[in-house]
């Protein structure tokens, strides 16, 4: 990400980067002015774009993961649309581990990698590594952080710890252990899914990963 914020191909040729099809964008924020040429917000993503309105539906990760849950199951194939990572039956206990897992694992580590006092690095430190031991209590012998099935709140968590050891650890200094050495359940959980789950694999570029938080990333902690 540069000072422009979010590039396409078409200005950023980095391997595995794409071009906005729809809109020839050059930066995400384009697409931000394209709505409201007075756009005074974040251009942040993910982005969810209607082609038919030219509008932003919605931009917050949680609530897209939800949507796509079941908004588009009419257009999807029988056994894609019979896929429910939110089950009715497992929703209480899904919201639960999510809230925790959101404030103290997926912001936690950059309420830890921004922190701009040593009181509140150590204490978003704590919160980091008093749930990543929560969550390895609960993979203990199973595949799955709620029931026997993957849901919601294994794809939320699953997007920190697979970037932990790669850039949380060292450039947001959360660095008391490592996924890979120090939670053995939660390390089986993610390689049983980046290994078994295409999904998770092709969705993962370490290489996109590590350029953009050192590179684009100059206001980390300087604890």
């Amino acid at each position: 990400m540069t000072k422009l914020g979010w590039p396409f191909a078409n200005v950023d040729d980095f391997p595995g980067a794409d071009v906005d099809t729809l809109n020839a964008s050059e930066y995400v924020k384009d697409i931000y002015f394209k709505v409201d040429p007075d756009y005074q917000g974040r251009f942040s993503v993910p982005i969810l774009w209607d082609k038919k309105t030219h509008a932003i539906v919605n931009n917050e990760s949680s609530e897209i993961i939800r949507m796509f849950n079941t908004a588009f199951n009419d257009f999807l194939p029988p056994d894609k649309a019979a896929l429910n990572f939110y089950p009715e039956q497992l929703r209480a206990e899904i919201d639960a581990v999510n809230k925790w897992v959101y404030d103290d694992i997926n912001n936690g580590v950059y309420r830890a990698g921004v922190a701009t006092t040593q009181g509140a690095y150590e204490a978003a430190v704590k919160d980091v590594f008093d749930s990543l031991d929560r969550a390895e209590k609960l993979l203990e012998g199973k595949d799955y952080l709620i029931g026997d099935r993957l849901t919601e709140a294994d794809i939320r968590l699953f997007v920190t710890t697979i970037r932990f050891d790669v850039v949380y650890h060292g450039h947001f200094k959360c660095n008391l252990r490592t996924i890979r050495d120090g939670y053995p359940a939660i390390h089986r959980w993610m390689q049983k899914l980046y290994w078994e789950n295409d999904a998770f694999k092709s969705t993962t570029d370490f290489d996109h990963i590590k350029v953009h938080y050192y590179w684009s990333h100059d206001f980390t902690n300087a604890n």
